[in-house]
Formats: C-alpha cells, sequence, structure tokens
C-alpha cells in the first residue's frame, strides 16, 4: 500500500498519514526485543511510515539508542521526533521537571548524541515546566533551530494560554497529547486553539494503551512489570463500564472485516486531516494491523455509534492532573 503523506501544522514539515511510537520496545509493556522492535522500525519504513516517535526519557535513554540504531542507515527515510523535559536518573527515577534554557540545549545534545543524528526534525517540550514561564523554554529550543540542531518544534500535553504564549515566540508545529475514542479532553479548548493558530495534532495512546482493541480483557494478562496495572481505566469497576468501547469497536470492525485495532484509530483519522496518530507497538504484526486503519473509511453511521458511547470511567493516569496551564 502507499501510505499518504500529510503537512503537520502550517511550518512546512510533511510526515505519513500515521506515525510509529516507538516508547513501549523500551519499557512500560514488559520486556523488549531489540531485534524484532529494530525490525518492526525497518517495515514501517518499507510501509511509507515515515514519522517515528521517542524521547529522552524512555528506557531512560535506551530507547533513543535503540531508535538510532534502527534509523543509522535509512536517516534520510525518517521523519525523527523526540522529547526532552523529565530530570530521569539512569535507574528511572524521575527527579522533575526542567524547562529552563541551559538544561534544553543540554537534553539536545544528549539526545541527538544518542541518537547518533546531527539534526532531529520535530523537538518537543515533553511537558510544560511549572516553574519557568513557556517563553524562555520556547526562546533556547528556538535558539536549536537557529543552530541547525532541530527543524521544527513541538509541546506535548500543553493548555491552551500555555500554546499560544508558545507559539507567539516561535511557531509551534505539533502538540503531542493523549487522544482516542476514550481520551477526548482536548476537543473542548485545545484541539479548537491548535486549528486556529495552525498546529498539528500527534496523539498518543490512540487505542487506549490497546484496551479499545479488546486485547486486554484482563489485567491479570498483563506481566507483572506492565504499567497498566497502575492505569485506573484498566481497574475491575471501571474496565467493566469501558467495555462498552470494546464491544461496539469488535462490532463495527466484524461488519468490515477488519481487526479492532483499524476501526479505533479510523476514528481518529476520520477527525481531521490535520490530526497524525503514533500507535505504538513492538511487533511486526500489530504494526501492519495499524497501518490497515488507513485503508478503512468509517460511515457517518459508525462514527455517531461511536461518539455516542461518550466518556470512559476512570482517569487517564493514576495521578492525574489538569492538562497543561
Amino acid at each position: 500500500m502507499s501510505i499518504e503523506t500529510v503537512a503537520l501544522g502550517s511550518q512546512g514539515l510533511r510526515v505519513s498519514r500515521q506515525g510509529l511510537g516507538c516508547m513501549g520496545m523500551s519499557q512500560s509493556y514488559g520486556a523488549g526485543d531489540d531485534t524484532e522492535s529494530i525490525a518492526t522500525i525497518h517495515r514501517a519504513l518499507e510501509l511509507g511510515v515515515t514519522l517515528l516517535d521517542t524521547a529522552d526519557v524512555y528506557g531512560p535513554h535506551s530507547n533513543e539508542r535503540l531508535v538510532g540504531r534502527a534509523i543509522a542507515d535509512r536517516r534520510e527515510r525518517v521523519v525523527l521526533a523526540t522529547k526532552f523535559g523529565f530530570l530521569v536518573e539512569p535507574d528511572g527515577t524521575r527527579r522533575g521537571i526542567s524547562g529552563q534554557p541551559q538544561y534544553v540545549h543540554e537534553a539536545c545534545d544528549r539526545s541527538l548524541q544518542r541518537l547518533g543524528i546531527d539534526h532531529i526534525d520535530l523537538y518537543y517540550q515533553h511537558r510544560v515546566d511549572p516553574g519557568t514561564p513557556i517563553e524562555e523554554t520556547v526562546g533556547a529550543m528556538a535558539e536549536l533551530v537557529q543552530a541547525g540542531k532541530v527543524r521544527f518544534l513541538g509541546l506535548s500535553e500543553a493548555g491552551a494560554d500555555t500554546i499560544r504564549r508558545a507559539h507567539a515566540v516561535h511557531p509551534i508545529t505539533a502538540l503531542q497529547s493523549e487522544y482516542s475514542l476514550w481520551a477526548r479532553d482536548i476537543e473542548p479548548e485545545i484541539l479548537p486553539t491548535l486549528r486556529e493558530l495552525g498546529i498539528g495534532l500527534v496523539p498518543y495512546s490512540p487505542l487506549g494503551r490497546g484496551f479499545l482493541t479488546g486485547t486486554v480483557p484482563s489485567l491479570e494478562q498483563l506481566g507483572e512489570d506492565d504499567f497498566r496495572h497502575t492505569q485506573p481505566r484498566f481497574q475491575a469497576a471501571n474496565a467493566e463500564q469501558n467495555a462498552r468501547f470494546v464491544d461496539t469497536i469488535a462490532r463495527i470492525a466484524a461488519s468490515h472485516e477488519a481487526p479492532p485495532a483499524a476501526v479505533a484509530l479510523a476514528w481518529v483519522h476520520a477527525q481531521g486531516d490535520d490530526i497524525v496518530p503514533i500507535p505504538g507497538t513492538k511487533r511486526r504484526t500489530w504494526l501492519e494491523q495499524n497501518v490497515a486503519a488507513l485503508d478503512l473509511e468509517l460511515s457517518a453511521a459508525e462514527l455517531a455509534e461511536l461518539d455516542a458511547l461518550g466518556t470512559a470511567a476512570g482517569d487517564r493516569y493514576a495521578d492525574m492532573k489538569p492538562i497543561g496551564r
């Protein structure tokens, strides 16, 4: 198949209509397999997926090294996105968030070294630092653009006011935030702000961390080191209520002879051409199922039925805080 490329934001960046999230290759979803993960990245590029997403905190640090190895001989085919912001120890202990200008420069240099590249295509602030004015952080990020180390700038999980203030300092190309059929917090205020300013949306966890695919029927089937054990929407009482998402998706998928993941992703794609989801996987099989979503078009009636499912039971995270500032 041929994957369409689209504009991400209004600053000139073009990416595949769907990207690949690489976090799970190194953390959160059980033991990794670097050989299969690299094969998955290579298969993604073969299929026409160009946008690869990582971050310095994933692993920590090991995910950037893994992605760097995978793209070493095919850099020209990749739009590479990574992130900074979390202060993290080598053992994974997080010490907070920093958007201090000096740290921005140091974090970028370390990411470039780990990735083995001379520039980052899309550089996100992973979380807003409440102790540093966003103008100072984005000012330092703009210096990275001027130095040729970064091409385009992004934010992650930022609020509407922060986005406006950041964009006034230097054009923001994309916002990365959780967005899916059961995570629609950004729709009332943040998504309209993005569209007003010409900023693209890159949804992470568009499959609800696997829940929407129906492949996680119970927490008992997950490894002890799988972080979904701590996620409220997977807990028994909430999961029982949220099963309506799985049931409806599965029924629509069956009518199309498609996997449930394709339906969940097709719903995200139907929300606008300015939205480029990055479903994560560390296996080629799931990657190919996710890419199949690009060939699935849901009817107006099906989209309405999915929309009517409403709000998921439970917070997105155990320590949920309001998005951005």
